[in-house]
């Protein structure tokens, strides 16, 4: 019985142990950082003043967004720090994803390590820990047409 349990044991804090190598790393926003879907979405229907939105995933979902594409990519990434040089650092900004739970997302930390690195001062990102589908389009919440 003693050998099952060490056994056991030391099954268990190994599978720790592989989860933690393969696991992201920790978010860099902070949850003040992070927009609700419904925020986003009620300034959008009502037209006020549109905070600039980017896409930094697959597609730009979202109305108004600019379409970036996946920030893991190089070029991508660049682009976004193009488009981000048009703007005053002070300047509402909003990115999002929504390919996948933000955990395994390989997008929304590169976007937001730009932001911070371009040394802007008012951005957040969209709230959609699961996906884009999940979070905004299963809401009901308005989209772009592809």
């Amino acid at each position: 019985m003693k050998a099952i349990i060490i056994k056991l044991f030391f099954i268990t804090g190994l599978f720790l142990f592989t989860e933690n190598i393969w696991a992201q790393n920790p978010p860099n926003w902070t949850s003040k950082q992070l927009m609700e879907p419904s925020e986003l979405a009620s300034v959008i229907k009502t037209q006020k003043i549109i905070p600039v939105i980017f896409s930094v995933g697959p597609a730009a979902t979202i109305p108004h967004s600019i379409d970036i594409g996946m920030v893991k990519d190089k070029a991508n990434l660049d682009k976004l720090k193009k488009e981000l040089g048009k703007f005053p650092k002070q300047t509402k900004i909003v990115v999002y994803c929504g390919c996948c739970p933000f955990e395994h997302c390989p997008n929304v930390r590169p976007a937001i390590e730009v932001l911070k690195e371009m040394k802007f001062t008012n951005y957040y990102l969209l709230n959609l820990p699961h996906n884009i589908k999940t979070d905004w389009m299963d809401k009901g919440y308005p989209t772009a047409k592809l």
